[in-house]
């Protein structure tokens, strides 16, 4: 694929139809035609950042085999632009494409941090561990202006409640100072999601993510600090990152993590239309093998949805990625566990402060 006709920096290279509009556009080639004889770009690339006021921010999360019963979401759309990403389909629901608008529109939940210091008072809320983000990445780009993340960060310390976080983002390095107070009363922890040590990889996987080297980095820092910190190595895709388990896997150990989860690739929903036009584009001698490998992976579809099955796979491919991980956290990270989150103090601290009687 020649480098203009590549769209730099995204990770989708198309905008797919939204399943619940009645109505779909396309971009024909005479009017990029007409672009180009113009000088003119078809399609502006800037990243446009909506603000939104939503009525709630904690969800119930329903999935068996997610690993959560609550997150809260800041930001809606990543612009990471990570081409496996589950999340998009979720930009479907907003009016929205799953495909470069993901990537592109960016929904701002001004009002996060009231919603949830309401919800953390609620007579009726006991206390349960909520994690940001289980959709999009809490630590992207726009975080570092806005500051919301570090605004929910400072209201659950306020209020002595749990605290989980998943990013692959370094920018978490800037709320040490928070972790660490958390993490004395044993409020948080932190999962640092790695998909590969090659940087190359990351790159076309992860357009907008942190550095191999940095998130490397973050576990180290993290660790070194006390804050409980594990990686998460998902997905892992046939022929792309499946080679890396043990080696990833002796590094992260090496830098003080205390375990390790996986998930493999699945392309839901719009999902499939975007990797398959992306692995076409980036990776042409091998797209045919990848994909082929992932249907075998999901009873012969690129699409699983299936409770119990969809995160790890059925067949050969995924057994031998289940001992794989379970060879390396023998050898690597034996006698390791994070430990468990702290939910008995939130109630004494209902009102922001310590009940004295």
């Amino acid at each position: 694929m020649s480098s203009d006709e590549f769209i730099k920096g995204r990770g989708a290279q198309l905008n797919v139809s939204n399943r619940f509009h009645e109505h779909s556009h396309e971009t024909r080639d005479d009017f990029l035609n007409f672009c180009a004889s113009e000088g003119e770009e078809p399609e502006n690339n800037r990243t446009s950042i909506i603000e939104t006021f939503p009525k709630t921010i904690v969800n119930k999360v329903t999935s068996p085999d997610v690993g959560m019963d609550f997150s809260l979401n800041p930001y809606q759309g990543c612009e990471h632009g990570c081409i496996y990403c589950y999340a998009r389909n979720s930009h479907e629901y907003w009016g929205y494409s799953a495909g470069l608008d993901f990537e592109k529109k960016i929904l701002v939940k001004k009002n996060a941090v009231a919603l949830l210091e309401r919800k953390l008072k609620s007579k009726n809320w006991q206390a349960k561990p909520i994690v940001l983000s289980g959709n999009t990445d809490c630590y992207q780009p726009i975080e570092k202006k806005l500051k919301i993340t570090r605004s929910l960060l400072k209201t659950f310390l306020k209020y002595r409640h749990p605290v989980g976080m998943i990013t692959k983002n370094a920018l978490i390095q800037r709320d040490l100072d928070l972790l660490k107070e958390l993490a004395q009363d044993n409020l948080v922890n932190v999962a640092i999601s790695i998909t590969s040590l090659q940087e190359e990889t990351r790159r076309i996987l992860e357009p907008r993510t942190a550095s191999i080297k940095k998130r490397l980095e973050t576990v180290e820092k993290l660790s070194s600090a006390n804050v409980p910190v594990t990686v998460m190595m998902a997905p892992i895709i046939p022929s792309i990152n499946s080679h890396e388990i043990l080696p990833l896997v002796k590094e992260i150990a090496d830098r003080g993590a205390l375990g390790v989860g996986y998930t493999i690739v699945r392309l839901n929903g719009a999902i499939g239309e975007i990797f398959s036009d992306w692995i076409r584009k980036t990776m042409p001698d091998r797209a045919d093998k990848v994909l082929h490998q992932i249907e075998n992976i999901h009873g012969g579809s690129l699409n699983d949805s299936r409770f119990g099955t969809r995160m790890k796979g059925e067949g050969e491919f995924a057994d031998q990625v289940k001992q794989q991980f379970a060879i390396a956290r023998k050898l690597y990270l034996k006698d390791r566990e994070k430990p468990k989150l702290n939910c008995k103090l939130h109630e004494d601290f209902k009102d922001g402060q310590m009940k004295l009687f």
